[in-house]
């Protein structure tokens, strides 16, 4: 057997080990898998952290606003000096006097036309809408997680693909030099391996460069190094069609029903920038004690009042606040606008995402063994001398495209399965079914949504929930 047929035995041993890297991972490195990745993002993702915080913000003003209809308690203390000069009956008297009083004051507004209830109801929309855009978030830290996942996976199985490549043309290398000793093949064709060896050489070092970039957007996104990562087997099941798809998204998508909620708290602020141009009546009470240092006048002092107020010229704001509130309801409808047709047309994309991925994989698949099949044939005609060097690197370099081909269209089958989720607003944790302690928003809003007092139980059941979360 000539030195070129045992080179050619060992190329071929070596790309059915690539092939076999390339198909799966085996069952003793199963350390790792997709879900195990999204469950890391899903409980370490600061993006979370964030806005969980700015939901529990929008909780604390549906309790500002519920304040709004309690009577407002201050102790008031003042220390006055006066100097007055009278002058009845044509003799100018001269009264002096200092005194402190300190006491309580208590206001509260009686009728306001229902203007503070609908503060409280807008801001209960807009809680409901800080809500879902918490959902999409939470999409977007598990579709990052997804890519991130199968970003090492193809990195790390296009080095595999390198390295064998390497080792490959290492052997081709060998034995063209072998055969030029003997004066089967001339001095190009030791060339031409060379060439090739060498780019061989170099896009390993770009593959290896790809894999670094991978894990660290891997360990960014999930909070960890990558172990042995495990191949998904299954991916989630597509929907029928894109109608189909597009319809599941216009109803449950958070992005969509976030920018409704948000309309509907504009709508409620017009009616109460409305309100503001009618009467109120608010009732106050003060009581205290009176320290006079000029005279003997100590004692303590009480007063009831109740006031109706009725707002005639306030140099145009009110007006403008209903005008700006107007147009803050125009802008909301057309961002719910924009957000239906960015939605329906993510839906679109990661739909055909997904059949285009399907498609390529099929075809990859295919052209692996067309690419196996005329390696294996130039390679035995080579020995026969009815194929030259440069005919089997062809050869090579298009079995080992084809290799890449086909691991880049199962990662890209795979993070397109995903996308197809997260654009009909499906790719949460609770549906995914991720082992994972779902948040529940509302646990905090109960809590704080009656603005309870600092010493009741309620306030301490607060504390200890933001203890649990670390924020204490």
């Amino acid at each position: 057997m000539s030195s070129y047929w045992k080179a050619g035995a060992r190329t071929a041993a070596a790309w059915t080990v690539v092939v076999a890297l390339g198909l799966g991972t085996s069952q003793a490195a199963r350390a790792e898998n997709l879900a195990d990745a999204m469950i890391g993002a899903y409980n370490t993702s600061g993006l979370l952290e964030q806005n969980r915080a700015v939901l529990r913000a929008a909780d604390e003003d549906v309790a500002a606003a519920v304040s709004t209809l309690r009577p407002v308690v201050d102790f008031v203390a003042r220390a006055v000096a006066s100097n007055d000069r009278l002058k009845p009956s044509g003799v100018l008297n001269e009264l002096v006097s200092s005194r402190i009083t300190a006491g309580l004051e208590a206001t509260i507004i009686l009728y306001d036309g229902g203007a503070r209830q609908l503060g409280i109801l807008a801001a209960k929309e807009i809680v409901l809408a800080t809500r879902q855009s918490l959902v999409s978030f939470e999409q977007q830290v598990l579709l990052r997680a997804v890519a991130a996942f199968m970003d090492v996976i193809l990195q790390t199985e296009n080095v595999s693909l390198r390295e064998n490549n390497v080792r490959v043309l290492g052997e081709e290398l060998k034995a063209s030099q072998d055969r030029f000793e003997v004066g089967e093949v001339t001095r190009t064709d030791v060339a031409l391996a060379e060439s090739r060896l060498a780019a061989a050489r170099s896009n390993l070092a770009a593959a290896r460069g790809a894999l670094v970039s991978a894990r660290a957007e891997y360990e960014n996104v999930v909070g960890r190094k990558p172990g042995n990562l495990v191949p998904p087997r299954n991916l989630p099941q597509r929907a029928a069609s894109i109608d189909a798809a597009t319809a599941v998204a216009v109803r449950i998508h958070p992005n969509i029903l976030s920018a409704q909620r948000q309309v509907a708290a504009r709508e409620i602020q017009i009616q109460q920038a409305t309100k503001s141009l009618g009467p109120t009546v608010d009732g106050a009470f003060s009581a205290g004690l009176i320290e006079d240092y000029n005279r003997d006048n100590d004692g303590y002092d009480s007063a009831v009042s109740l006031n109706l107020r009725q707002p005639i010229y306030r140099g145009g704001a009110l007006q403008s606040s209903i005008r700006s509130a107007m147009a803050d309801r125009d802008a909301a409808r057309g961002n719910l606008l924009t957000v239906q047709r960015d939605t329906m047309q993510a839906v679109n994309n990661a739909f055909v995402r997904l059949e285009v991925a399907r498609a390529s994989l099929a075809a990859t698949a295919e052209r692996v063994r067309a690419a196996r099949v005329a390696f294996d044939g130039i390679r035995e005609e080579a020995t026969l001398g009815a194929r030259t060097t440069l005919d089997v690197l062809t050869a090579e370099q298009e079995l080992l495209d084809a290799l890449t081909a086909q691991i880049s269209a199962r990662a890209e089958e795979a993070i397109a399965s995903y996308q197809l989720l997260a654009a009909q607003g499906l790719l949460t944790a609770e549906r995914m079914g991720l082992a994972v302690q779902i948040y529940d928003p509302t646990i905090y809003y109960n809590l704080a949504k009656d603005a309870p007092a600092t010493r009741s139980k309620q306030s301490r059941d607060l504390d200890r929930v933001l203890e649990a979360l670390g924020k204490r």
